[in-house]
């Protein structure tokens, strides 16, 4: 016996339905294992935990390198191949020569393996992330996206930067 039409058309929709959630997960999931650097050839359960250990070193060099004579460290995380992180480039050399040695600024891909260990470092979850830090490396602010060069000089200005 044959189904009606309509009822026919509901299953259809439900399983296409079930289908795109199963697609927007498998993405969801794959973006994280590109982000931890898990390749298919890892141990499901060891790879993250693995690079977790490893990367908390270089984590610690970095925070030795960020505390330097530089008021502010600007942190732009991102990627050569991500056009707003690619728009960022000018504001970034903006900033450097405006504000000088005052401002630190650093570029970091985190879609090669030197970049892995800052991305987990400062937990982006989206590029670019744009992440100021203190004269003494602490995190003061943080911005997802492309950030326009004149809200940044505000973020500079509440730590007593003008140009």
């Amino acid at each position: 016996m044959r189904m009606p039409v309509l009822r026919e058309n509901r299953h259809k929709m439900k399983l296409n339905r079930i289908i795109f959630h199963i697609l927007i997960f498998s993405v969801m999931f794959m973006g994280t294992a590109v982000i931890h650097g898990c390749g298919p050839s890892d141990n499901a359960g060891n790879c993250c935990a693995q690079k977790v250990e490893e990367d908390t070193t270089a984590g610690e060099n970095m925070a030795a390198s960020e505390k330097s004579s530089a008021v502010v460290t600007f942190i732009e995380l991102g990627s050569s191949s991500c056009v707003p992180c690619r728009m960022m480039q000018p504001v970034m050399n903006s900033i450097e020569k405006r504000y000088g040695p005052r401002v630190k600024i650093i570029f970091q891909d985190v879609m090669t393996p030197e970049g892995r260990p800052l991305a987990l470092k400062f937990g982006i979850r989206a590029i670019p992330t744009q992440v100021f830090l203190d004269s003494e490396g602490n995190e003061f602010f943080r911005h997802v996206g492309f950030f326009p060069e004149k809200e940044i000089d505000k973020i500079l200005g509440r730590k007593g930067l003008n140009q």
